[in-house]
């Protein structure tokens, strides 16, 4: 049978399924017009109504059973990419296959995911920055329904982050090299109070040592010639103290 040709088979088992859905009292059964759908397409019961279900939601369709740890739900969203991510888990397929009740509330689980869960995350994640990198919706073994996202920054959000920190960063330097300048600044007045401490110390020593020794000196001259011989000595002492500077 050509593609078209499966195509319009398994658009009739969608119409047959949702009629089966709405009533269930039709003489042929969901699984009895899957399965007529297949022996048309040459497939399987299951590969017909998978098809049918990839039609329907896109070739991100796919069966396999998925925990309901983060470990196993984040290796989904590694792998996988997009938004169009179906999983469910193979006894679930099965179920769904042979029971148009079961087929018509997971299909709605799944629909209510591309109809309202996606856009309203599609808009959350704009709106901080970020895109989506994969998200889907898992029908895990026990019939419980995951979706999940996988996002990352977008570029724009990117090159605000990094120039936010590259700001930041120069910030810390610039403060850093302020801080070592005034630290320097700080050594250097404290070593000039040192140093003006220091001289002030030796000449009030070099000026006690001169007085003393000044008290043991005995001079003899005349009186024309004491009284300028003590303002002479008197000066040298006033210039060593740094009076007469």
């Amino acid at each position: 049978m050509s593609i078209l040709g499966v195509n319009g088979a398994l658009a009739g088992a969608y119409q047959y399924a949702n009629r089966t859905q709405k009533t269930a009292t039709s003489g042929t059964s969901f699984a009895e017009q899957l399965q007529k759908t297949g022996e048309a397409s040459g497939t399987s019961t299951v590969d017909a109504y998978t098809e049918y279900l990839k039609q329907k939601y896109g070739t991100g369709v796919s069966i396999q059973n998925v925990g309901k740890d983060q470990n196993s739900i984040d290796s989904i969203g590694a792998g996988t990419a997009g938004t169009g991510n179906v999983v469910i888990a193979s006894n679930i397929l099965e179920q769904m296959v042979n029971d148009p009740e079961k087929a018509a509330y997971y299909e709605k689980k799944i629909q209510d995911y591309f109809n309202y869960s996606l856009p309203r995350t599609q808009a959350f994640m704009a709106a901080v920055g970020h895109k989506i990198t994969s998200s889907g919706v898992i029908i895990h073994e026990d019939g419980t329904v995951t979706y999940y996202l996988s996002g990352e920054e977008s570029p724009e959000k990117k090159a605000q982050v990094e120039a936010e920190q590259k700001a930041k960063q120069e910030k810390k330097a610039a403060q850093r090299q302020e801080n070592l300048k005034r630290s320097q600044e700080a050594a250097e007045e404290r070593r000039q109070q040192m140093e003006i401490a220091y001289r002030k110390q030796m000449m009030a020593e070099v000026l006690a040592n001169r007085t003393l020794d000044a008290g043991k000196v005995t001079y003899t001259s005349t009186s024309e010639t004491m009284g300028p011989a003590i303002a002479a000595y008197e000066r040298n002492i006033m210039e060593a103290a740094g009076i007469l500077k």
